[in-house]
């Protein structure tokens, strides 16, 4: 049953969608899909081509959007569009620290956890789009992880998409999670810098915070460890537009005086509890590294590993110096299962995921070198999250796929340019530029 119901300017529809949890088991056991159709209102009654959006993350439910925001407006010119949920976020079948517990212990757990990757999000796209489009093949927008899932899209269904259309989302196409990182943190520390340099009064206020954290022991309201190193985990801020001025602002007011002496504020950690909580979409911590698994290794917690190669992001010999303390970001590590509450119920199941080592690939190059579909990607130069030459060399391995490279916007250009950025994509896939 569907149900109907308006917005400013839009029509919504809400939908509901039956798949199997093993695509390879199509008997088996089934999870739902939640999806949202918008239409632009005084369209509603005509016949469009669909787009479906696929959100970054992983682990994050589609936008949640109120009339005709960002990119969507732009988007409802031309297309019905569905805003989907992909499994285990959203008002989809949840996967929790609440709801994992009904699988059975660790291992289940992870074997559950293995079917959340860019293969069968496809296979759900698959599954659904001819319930949704009468069979007719649809343009998909992915956004970071969502084009992960994109790539993985035009390997392995490449007669489902009209159209492709990419935002910050090319990944390597074989790199082990090891190289993704090896490139991040050289990058993170460029993005650290350049905030330095706008703010210069932040690189005391910050090493400030981390002395404190190292000498002291501090929960936050909501039962969070905060330990240096998910203070400097903070720095996921800095991949988006505004994202150098929110850290600016978080740090200028951290402290208070106390009648036992300077203590974090209430109003600081607040604000730090909810950017690093990950209660709303524990799937980013728990599958993010197996996103870029393949090839029969372990990610074996790469990012954890690959932190000791760079020794300058070590917070206590920072602080035993005069250097400034570094941020990071866009990483999972072991720590971050104990600091955070929402996941300490599933730390044994991150390890096992770990460890895990017979993972599917995620991309056919050869299928992507004869690609016919149309397709475009904007490449944001220094991206935080995305390594620009990776994505570079994806784009030149992807026939036929044209690419806008910009240093106008960070990561979250398609959100924070409105309808500008997907109107030049659009035009690059139909050959209009």
């Amino acid at each position: 049953m569907t149900h109907s119901y308006r917005q400013p300017g839009v029509v919504l529809t809400d939908h509901r969608f039956t798949v199997p949890l093993d695509h390879d088991d199509p008997s088996g056991e089934t999870i739902e899909l939640y999806a949202r159709e918008v239409v632009a209102a005084e369209k509603a009654g005509r016949d469009l081509p669909w787009l479906v959006y696929l959100q970054g993350g992983p682990g994050f439910g589609a936008n949640r959007f109120i009339g005709k925001q960002a990119w969507l407006g732009r988007a409802l010119e031309d297309y019905r569009v569905l805003l989907l949920d992909q499994r285990g976020t959203g008002h989809s079948t949840p996967a929790n620290r609440q709801t994992l517990p009904l699988r059975g212990g660790p291992a289940e757990q992870a074997g559950y956890l293995a079917r959340f990757r860019a293969d069968s999000i496809v296979r759900d796209c698959e599954a659904i789009r001819p319930q949704v489009t009468g069979g007719a093949p649809w343009t998909v927008l992915g956004q970071s992880f969502g084009g992960f899932c994109t790539l993985t899209y035009l390997s392995f269904a490449p007669e489902g998409l009209d159209t492709a259309i990419i935002t910050g989302g090319l990944p390597s196409l074989d790199g082990h999670a090891d190289d993704v990182y090896r490139a991040a943190y050289p990058r993170m520390e460029r993005k650290v810098t350049a905030h330095y340099e706008r703010y210069p009064q932040d690189v005391e206020r910050a090493r400030r915070i981390a002395d404190h954290l190292l000498t002291h022991e501090v929960t936050l309201p909501n039962g969070y460890r905060l330990t240096v190193e998910a203070f400097q985990s903070l720095g996921i801020l800095l991949g988006s537009g505004d994202g150098t001025h929110r850290l600016h602002h978080l740090l200028e007011d951290a402290f208070v005086r106390t009648p036992a002496g300077p203590a974090l504020s209430d109003a600081f950690q607040e604000q730090v509890q909810h950017l690093l909580s990950f209660a709303s979409h524990p799937l980013y911590a728990l599958v993010h590294e197996a996103c870029y698994a393949q090839g029969g290794r372990p990610t074996a917690w790469a990012a954890e590993r690959v932190r000791s190669e760079f020794p300058q992001f070590d917070a206590a010999k920072a602080l035993a110096g005069d250097e400034p303390l570094l941020f990071t970001g866009e990483t999972i590590h072991p720590w971050t299962f104990d600091c955070d509450p929402a996941l300490r119920p599933l730390r044994e199941t991150a390890e096992l995921l770990a460890a895990r080592t017979d993972w599917p690939p995620l991309y056919d190059p050869a299928r992507l070198a004869a690609n016919e579909v149309p397709a475009a990607a904007a490449v944001y130069h220094d991206d935080l999250y995305v390594d620009t030459a990776h994505s570079l060399a994806t784009a030149r391995a992807v026939k036929g796929l044209r690419t806008w490279v910009t240093n106008e916007f960070e990561h979250d250009g398609v959100r924070a340019g409105g309808p500008r950025v997907l109107d030049r994509l659009l035009a690059l896939a139909r050959d209009r530029l």
